[in-house]
């Protein structure tokens, strides 16, 4: 029974949050926005004002766990929900409903339902997924599975890698005391920086793929960037991981949590075709144009969409009735990381609307001195520029759509891209993906981790305490790089 009500709860929580980006919709007048060929909205003419329920709701994200903890726990959806609306019902006052519903289902559709979904179906089919068995979390060993989680990222994705060894590097290490660090550099590495090298490791990417970029040009261009930055950063984890161990060999250690009842295995191996399939899926919505478009609301949703969408949620609800319960029980499985995080960005889409309209503007929109910083007196990229502009970006707004907009403002011909402006097409793939790990919501699956953390246990860093760590230790990685490769 206690099954049942975690399940009801999680199917009408769901509901709520899937609905809330269509909240915009009983304002639109639906004969008005069903014709197809509504104008894209002119980021040239919107004030920097609109700008500020994004900003809003990045400080709630930022501030409120710090300063109103137990409030910010309870009411995080009413939070997101309040910036949501702060957006929404101005806009279609100024704007106009059927504007404003245009925009909304936008978003909707092409970015927010399929991002979700896919996080969704990773989430669940990775949390079947049990390495059983208690590893001790030695330097070498934690330095091992970080390693391990770098690479297989840009195969699995950075939330599919995430989701499988989040938990046992949590097991491992629960009989430490000093163990912040270990969770800041998974997420440095595993989350972020380990989905530089194909497509399927990061969103940034993909859409990269999409606008006809090759599927290995990453693997060949980026590899250098990854090595250098991955290699930095696993010698100082290890460096730390040692004097954090050695301090608590020396003081009374917490007796295990989980003592080594069995042997090192894995259960739940039948979820591991499934994430196979996620892959398979994602591929084909790339590869097989059946030339079939839907149009809702003014949005064309071609068919190969819906089918990857339909089939991710499908391999996900295969993995729930192919697992048995108790994997997951012992796996610390629960729904709330998905749904803090479905919540959360939910809002974050939609608050990003103008946001990323302004930034399409170029020079023409209000946000027009940062885009000139990318073009040089000779009409050349600044390849500098464009690395750390679309970092800084992407680390506090959503970094795939950020992708796109340098993408296009470096011409948007992919040919061109791969080819004599190569190393600025480089600068903006490593910015994104990597400055994605300078802040908490930089990258979905920073939140997730974060989320599966603290409900383990983890005193993890505040938002502001966690970009402490990384501007510590990443700037100087991307400083390197900046020299090494960029200027």
């Amino acid at each position: 029974m206690a099954a049942q009500r975690r399940g009801m709860k999680f199917g009408l929580s769901s509901a709520a949050i899937f609905a809330l980006p269509f909240l915009a919709l009983p304002l639109t007048a639906a004969p008005a926005v069903a014709a197809a060929g509504l104008p894209a909205l002119d980021g040239a003419r919107l004030s920097p004002l609109w700008a500020i329920p994004f900003a809003g709701m990045l400080l709630s994200i930022a501030l409120l766990p710090l300063l109103a903890n137990h409030f910010w726990h309870h009411h995080y959806g009413k939070v997101a929900l309040f910036w949501a609306l702060a957006f929404v019902v101005p806009f279609a006052a100024v704007y106009g409903p059927s504007a404003t519903g245009h925009e909304v289902v936008h978003t909707a559709l092409l970015e927010y339902i399929p991002f979700i979904i896919l996080l969704f179906a990773l989430f669940t089919i990775s949390g079947g997924v049990l390495v059983t068995g208690n590893i001790k979390g030695t330097p070498a060993v934690n330095t091992l599975i970080l390693a391990i989680g770098t690479v297989i990222a840009s195969l699995i994705g950075t939330t599919g890698a995430s989701m499988v060894l989040i938990r046992p590097l949590l097991r491992a290490n629960d009989d430490r005391r000093h163990n912040v660090h270990t969770v800041v550099f998974f997420i440095f590495l595993v989350s972020n920086i380990g989905g530089s090298l194909t497509p399927l490791g990061d969103p940034p990417l993909f859409l990269g793929f999409l606008k006809g970029v090759n599927f290995f040009w990453t693997t060949t261009h980026l590899l250098h960037d990854t090595t250098v930055v991955a290699g930095i950063l696993l010698v100082a984890f290890y460096l730390l991981d040692r004097h954090f161990y050695a301090k608590e060999t020396a003081s009374v250690k917490r007796p295990d949590p989980t003592p080594p009842t069995e042997g090192i295995g894995l259960r739940g191996g039948q979820n591991l075709p499934l994430l196979v399939g996620v892959i398979g899926a994602i591929l084909l919505s790339a590869l097989w144009k059946p030339g079939i478009t839907f149009t809702i609301y003014g949005t064309h949703v071609e068919l190969q969409w819906i089918v990857r969408d339909v089939l991710l949620v499908g391999l996900a609800l295969v993995s729930l009735a192919i697992t048995p319960p108790i994997v997951r029980e012992r796996n610390g499985f629960d729904w709330e990381p998905i749904l803090e995080v479905a919540k959360l960005f939910a809002a974050i889409f939609l608050t990003i609307i103008p946001v990323i309209a302004i930034l399409k503007a170029g020079s023409r929109g209000a946000f027009s001195p940062l885009v000139d910083l990318v073009t040089g007196p000779d009409g050349q990229p600044v390849n500098v520029w464009y690395f750390w502009l679309t970092g800084a970006l992407s680390a506090f707004l959503d970094n795939a759509p950020t992708y796109l907009v340098f993408f296009n403002l470096a011409g948007g011909d992919p040919h061109q891209l791969m080819g004599p402006l190569a190393v600025t097409l480089e600068a903006i793939s490593a910015g994104a993906v990597f400055m994605g790990a300078m802040t908490y919501i930089g990258n979905a699956p920073n939140f997730m981790v974060l989320s599966i953390a603290r409900h383990r246990g983890v005193k993890m860093p505040s938002f502001f305490g966690y970009m402490g760590w990384s501007i510590v230790c990443l700037l100087p990685c991307f400083a390197l790089l900046t020299v090494l490769y960029f200027i």
